[in-house]
């Protein structure tokens, strides 16, 4: 774990799992990280591009409490798990992390998988009710802002 001031916070570079590369021939030759920031009270955890590892509990643990956890939910493929998280495991890292917020990311901007495009709003959307989990899902280009109320909607419903 690295860890540095960030304006007057703290800030966390975390592992993750997954491979690294932008094309055929720079596979794994950089190194990228999930991160967390503390800023007075407010603590956020950003997980990259990642496939499910079990070191998010030990994130949630080091880090933690966490107020809110900006998971990737899209793209997922079970040909390659390493890459992205299913719904499931989002909301079993989310889960493993203690979060109190789950705000999801990486998904219904562009296809990069086999599944329609709604498919993992819709699924953590019903996992999350099911759950009672605290879930965000900002419309693209919506301000989310922290400690503000918010009443989260399925804007992806009844679009083509």
């Amino acid at each position: 774990m690295a860890a540095g001031a960030v304006g007057r916070g703290r800030g966390h570079g975390r592992a993750r799992a997954a491979l690294s590369g932008r094309t055929l021939w720079d596979r794994n030759k950089t190194l990228w990280a999930s991160w967390s920031i503390a800023s007075g009270a407010e603590r956020i955890f950003f997980s990259g591009d990642t496939g499910y590892f079990p070191g998010f509990r030990e994130i949630g643990q080091r880090l933690g409490p966490i107020d809110i956890a900006l998971l990737e939910n899209g793209a997922y493929d079970s040909g390659w798990p390493t890459v992205h998280l299913t719904p499931e495991q989002t909301v079993q890292a989310f889960e493993e992390l203690g979060a109190r917020t789950l705000y999801l990311v990486h998904n219904s901007t562009f296809d990069l998988a086999f599944h329609g495009w709604r498919e993992p709003l819709e699924r953590v959307a019903a996992i999350a009710l099911a759950k009672g989990i605290a879930l965000a899902t900002p419309e693209i280009g919506e301000v989310l802002t922290l400690g503000k109320p918010r009443v989260n909607r399925r804007w992806w419903e009844g679009l083509r």
